[in-house]
């Protein structure tokens, strides 16, 4: 396997890097104070097709694969920015693509490669349920043309900046499916009709800018045209679309320890105590050291599940390795930088400890590292299941 970019994805990132260089951290550091949200950051990653990676050229995208996505929001990361103000419009676009049928593609693709629709959000996360998804609880019962929609959502972010939204419903009663994971199905959502008509959105304040929200669904509307693949099928289809979340996490999580090895590399050599600069120390060292080499591990391990999701292999293993890895070395390489820097790294300016806390966030989403490891535990070493 040959992991040397091509000529086509250095130019990717070298793309997308002339653009993040123009949203510097005092940029995100306002929108981290005012809890704004990046409009023009967005636009600018529209205006050079990227939010549209992933949607085939036949429907005005650029057609490239996951691998090339996560190149994108890695160089986002790896910037005092943040992937997570976009990222879902890549790792959620698979699912439509995949079960969509053509007359859903032909009516929303187009737009949305040419940013005049923005598809940002994703609800699948119940208060009650979790991770446990076979257990949500959000009912969807079908009545004649349309599907009449009540529950609860948590934790759905940039549904306020979203036109569009996948929901994950149930369509059958739990107590009437011969599995478990049976009865649960995708409708596509116009969040711009929806929002006062049907839903109520509630904004979350949280320790990062991530735009996340509580939706209230009360007898909302949706057009059954708007199923998105098979009545039924929504716990398959939302595992479709996990193994490039995973993916696409992982690059975003080895852009921010990127970020965090830069800065506190930068700071080590220019900073001097006791005559000499700190870099020079060992205490200082190791820990950038070690976090580097855990980033690169977890850099193989993310190019590995992405060239496997391309080629349409299993990729689970690898996918959720990756992410975990990641996340590890992100936070790993945070906190050796806030070290370094001293209290330097807890000052705003810095961008260092704005950038932990959204870096924190993928301990635990959208998957928990313990979970993960219990997914390894079972599926590859074999031992009883869990839970």
């Amino acid at each position: 396997m040959d992991f040397r970019l091509s000529a086509e994805q250095k130019q990717i990132r070298h793309s997308v890097r002339q653009i993040v260089t123009d949203f510097p951290g005092e940029y995100w550091q306002k929108l981290d104070r005012e809890l704004g949200y990046p409009q023009e950051f967005i636009d600018a990653l529209t205006q050079g097709g990227w939010l549209a990676a992933l949607i085939p050229e036949e429907y005005g995208g650029f057609g490239v694969g996951v691998l090339e996505a996560s190149l994108i929001l890695e160089e986002i990361n790896r910037s005092p920015g943040n992937g997570g103000v976009c990222h879902a419009q890549m790792y959620i676009m698979g699912m439509l693509l995949r079960h969509g049928s053509n007359a859903q593609k032909k009516q929303f693709l187009p737009p949305i490669a040419a940013g005049e629709l923005r598809l940002q959000a994703f609800g699948v996360t119940e208060p009650t349920t979790g991770s446990d998804t076979t257990k949500l609880q959000t009912f969807a019962r079908r009545d004649g043309d349309r599907y009449v929609v009540n529950g609860q959502k948590v934790w759905i972010s940039r549904a306020e900046h979203s036109d569009l939204m996948l929901l994950l419903v149930r369509t059958t009663p739990a107590d009437e499916v011969d599995k478990k994971t049976g009865g649960l199905s995708v409708l596509l959502v116009d969040l711009r009709e929806a929002i006062g008509n049907g839903i109520t959105v509630k904004p979350i304040r949280a320790m990062m800018n991530h735009h996340s929200c509580e939706l209230f669904i009360d007898d909302l509307e949706v057009p059954a045209e708007n199923l998105v693949g098979e009545e039924g099928q929504g716990f398959r289809y939302n595992l479709d679309g996990m193994n490039a979340e995973r993916i696409l996490i992982a690059a975003e999580c080895i852009g921010d320890a990127r970020f965090f090895l830069a800065r506190a590399r930068e700071y080590a050599k220019d900073r001097e105590v006791f005559g000499r600069p700190i870099g020079q120390n060992q205490g200082i060292q190791f820990p950038l050291a070690r976090a580097y080499a855990h980033t690169e591990a977890a850099d193989l391990v993310r190019f590995r599940a992405a060239e496997a999701f391309d080629c349409g292999e299993a990729c689970g293993t690898d996918a959720n390795i990756a992410k975990l890895l990641a996340a590890d070395a992100s936070w790993e390489a945070g906190n050796a930088a806030l070290q370094t820097l001293g209290g330097f790294g807890f000052a705003a300016e810095y961008d260092i400890e704005r950038k932990l806390r959204e870096t924190r966030l993928y301990q635990v989403a959208p998957i928990s590292t313990n979970l993960i490891l219990t997914y390894v535990a079972e599926r590859v070493l074999g031992l009883p299941r869990s839970y």
